[in-house]
Parts: structure tokens; sequence; C-alpha cells
């Protein structure tokens, strides 16, 4: 069983993407509210080889030998891919062995202040950072991150890093209705967007449940209007991922296993992620489709959010 590569993951934004998860879960610099892969359990910014590179490099080559080629390779997972330390060698050995795969980075943005992290991403064919706050006050509720991340130090990074990097940025900003959708702080927020000059301005919304109570997706009319007040013309409203029953990878065999297992007893994304074998991402596009159908329901308890069978 491969431990670090996973997928292709039917993706909103990249289509079908190979995933390379090159930290344990689920170290991060940020503890967002809205993460589908649950709560942070190693808030940091220290930067270490937490998964050898030789593991890396094995899996992906195992996988080329069986499997169909993706649309992307991404770096992603169920961490910041940018702190691992080798995670541009990683992207240099994908570009020497099938350089007609675009490799994409999915990234929270905020080591680019690091000039090291900022010369890795170099090689990369696109990057898709994230900002979803302009304002002190609102990064800390949303992103809680690690100490000594400021919005300041934040954005600057990723102005930075515009300034050096030649090839496609897509900023992704997620909206929380209550969060950070009022007026100054949508102000604000354009403002961060008009001094990074990003190539598109992604704006998103929770298409599952986060992981604290009170959370919601904001509507399709609600972003809407905040695309319209802001008024730029690289926006994008990112549309629902293609239906996943649909993708080549997509098992019913696993799908059948989650729900017998939740029929049992109620289950994390992580309780399913260990029982079938498979990563976090990939029992998130099964319990996608499950809640779409309506057959899985979420349950909020002291340990997290728990999938059990709708009534």
């Amino acid at each position: 069983m491969k431990k670090h590569v996973f997928g292709p993951v039917p993706s909103r934004r990249l289509g079908i993407s190979l995933g390379v998860d090159l930290i344990p879960h689920k170290v991060c610099s940020f503890d967002c509210v809205y993460c589908e892969c649950g709560a942070t359990t190693k808030l940091t910014v220290e930067r270490e080889e937490y998964i050898l590179l030789s593991q890396i490099q094995e899996e992906l080559v195992s996988y080329f030998k069986k499997n169909a080629e993706p649309e992307f390779i991404t770096l992603s997972g169920s961490g910041e891919p940018t702190l691992n330390l080798f995670f541009g060698e990683v992207i240099q050995f994908a570009r020497r062995n099938w350089p007609h795969i675009p490799v994409a980075v999915l990234t929270n943005g905020s080591l680019f202040g690091s000039a090291e992290v900022r010369r890795d991403l170099m090689e990369a064919d696109l990057v898709l950072p994230s900002l979803d706050a302009a304002s002190q006050e609102v990064f800390l509720k949303i992103n809680r991150p690690a100490k000594g991340i400021s919005i300041e130090s934040y954005v600057q990074g990723l102005i930075d890093f515009r300034k050096e990097y030649r090839k496609e940025i897509w900023l992704e900003t997620l909206i929380l209705p209550g969060y950070n959708d009022s007026k100054e702080e949508l102000d604000l927020m354009r403002d961060a967007f008009l001094r990074i000059k990003p190539d598109r301005i992604q704006i998103n919304t929770l298409d599952r449940p986060g992981r604290i109570q009170g959370l919601r997706g904001a509507s399709h009319s609600e972003l809407l209007r905040i695309e319209k007040y802001w008024n730029l013309n690289n926006t994008e409203i990112i549309a629902p991922a293609k239906r996943r029953k649909q993708v080549a990878s997509y098992s019913s065999n696993i799908e059948e296993t989650i729900l017998g297992t939740v029929k049992r007893r109620p289950c994390t994304v992580q309780d399913l992620s260990t029982i079938l074998g498979i990563h976090v991402n990939e029992v998130n596009k099964y319990l996608s489709v499950l809640e779409e159908q309506g057959v899985v329901r979420t349950v909020q308890e002291e340990r997290g959010l728990f999938y059990t069978v709708a009534e």
C-alpha cells in the first residue's frame, strides 16, 4: 500500500490529480476552522524531512508503472507540503521523470517569507496558495496560525513570491459567511489581492462540513455578490467537481465498505482512512458522493466530526 502517493483524486481546480503527501497527518502551520482533514496535531513552522525523499520517489515510480497518467502531479495532502525540507527535490524528480505532466503545489503560503522556500518552488509549473483574510483578527479566527506568523508577514511573503515566480499563481480565498464576508474584510482582501497580483483569484467555499460547529458554505448567490463587489478582472468562482462516480478511479467496493462501517458505528475521516488503508483525501472523495446522495450524515462529537448513516 502506498502511504504518501494517493489518488488520482478528482479536484475542483486541477481535474484528475495524483496527490503527493509530504507531511504526516496533520502537521501544519495553520489550524484552519474549515479543514476537512481535521484538527492540526502539530502546529509548527519548523521544516524537517518529515517523509523520506527516497520513499516518495519509490512510490511515484511504482504508481506510474501500473496506472494511467493524471492531469497533474500535486504536492498536497493532510498538512503543509513546504514544511518538508525536500519538497523542492520532489518537484525536480517529477519533472525529470514525467516532464509532460505539470507539477502543482497546493500550499497555504505561510512559509513564503523564506527565500529558500520560494527558491524551491521555482521548478513547479503551478502554485496555488491561499488567503482567507487580510486583517489580523480574522486571520487568527479562521486560520489559527502557528506562533510567529502575522497577517503582515503572510501577505508580504505572497508579494515577494509573485515578484520572483514567472509562472502561474492561482490564489484561493475561501469564503465563510460570518467570518470573512464583512465589507471591511472584503475591502482589505481586495487591497491585498492588488498587491499580490496573482494570475487568478479563485473564490471558493465549503462543500463539506468543516471541523467546528456553526460553519456553513456560502451560497452561489453570496459568492456572486462578493465577486461583483471586488470588481476585479481575474476572479472566478470554483465550480463543484465533476460527478466523482464517473471517474475511473472510483471504487464501488470502497463505497460499500464505508457504508457498512458507518452503519455499525460512527467514524471520523481519519478512522475510515485507517480502516480502509487509503489517504484521507481519497476518503473525502467517497464521502462527498455519499453525502450528495443523502445516505450519510455528520454528527459533531467531542473527538471531532463523525459520519453515520442518514435516517
